[in-house]
C-alpha cells in the first residue's frame, strides 16, 4: 500500500504565492508519474501539473507560467510552487502518484487552497 500526504494549502490574497508539498511512502518505491489535480466546488477534477521520471512536465493552460512543479525522485516527493494566484485557483488540490510497475495510481486526501480577491 502507498500513502500520499499533502501539505501547504491555505488562504492567500490574489497575487500571492503558496507552495504545496506531497510525499509518497509505503510498499511502492518507484513512481512513473507524480502530480497534482484540483477540484473546485461544483466542478470536475482537473489536472494542474504532472511530471514523469524523465522530468517531462505538463501543465494546465490556466496555470502555465504561474505554477511550477518540482520532483525529487529519490525522496518520492513532489511540490507545486504557485505564484500570481487568482480567485479561480481556489480548490482542493490533490496529489497523485502512479506506480511504475503496476500503473496503479494513489491519491492524497487533498489540501484546500483559497484565494481571495
Amino acid at each position: 500500500q502507498v500513502q500520499v500526504m499533502e501539505s501547504g494549502g491555505g488562504f492567500v490574497q490574489a497575487g500571492g504565492s503558496l507552495r504545496l508539498s506531497c510525499t509518497a511512502s509505503g510498499s511502492a518505491r518507484s513512481f512513473s508519474t507524480m502530480g497534482w489535480y484540483r477540484q473546485a466546488p461544483g466542478k470536475q477534477r482537473e489536472l494542474v501539473a504532472s511530471t514523469t521520471r524523465g522530468r517531462l512536465t505538463d501543465y494546465a493552460d490556466s496555470v502555465e507560467g504561474r505554477f511550477t512543479i518540482f520532483r525529487d525522485t529519490d525522496k518520492n516527493t513532489v511540490e507545486l510552487q504557485m505564484n500570481s494566484l487568482k480567485p479561480e485557483d481556489t480548490a482542493v488540490y490533490f496529489c497523485y502518484v502512479v506506480n511504475t510497475y503496476t500503473g496503479v495510481d494513489f491519491w492524497g486526501q487533498g489540501t484546500q487552497v483559497t484565494v481571495s480577491s
